[in-house]
């Protein structure tokens, strides 16, 4: 099984790629940027609800990524998984069956 976290860093260097080579993207980053900064919510809530939205739409760079987001913004294990909890009661068996990968980040951030 791969490392999620190795995973997830080598497809990002693709996705800036991306980014450079399309100058529109940077208003997206901006605004991605912008979005993810404290305010009436915190950062760590907006990981939690990013993490539970990415399930819902099957990412997998998103599933990873805002994981390991979240636990670096202050998100306890416990947080993490009542957080996957809510996208699976909304999602079902879809998104059950993508908590393998939280799982499996939290395990490799050793937590």
């Amino acid at each position: 099984m791969e490392n999620q976290l190795e995973y997830y860093t080598a497809t990002g260097k693709y996705r800036d790629k991306f980014d450079q080579e399309l100058p529109a993207m940077a208003a997206y980053t901006a605004f991605r940027k912008q979005v993810y900064k404290d305010g009436a919510l915190s950062l760590k809530n907006k990981r939690l609800i990013a993490l539970a939205c990415g399930l819902q739409a099957g990412c997998t760079r998103c599933v990873q990524g805002q994981t390991k987001d979240a636990v670096g913004a202050g998100a306890t294990r416990q947080e993490v998984l009542e957080a996957v909890a809510v996208a699976v009661v909304i999602g079902g068996t879809a998104v059950s069956a993508e908590t393998w990968r939280v799982m499996k980040v939290l395990e490799e951030l050793k937590l």
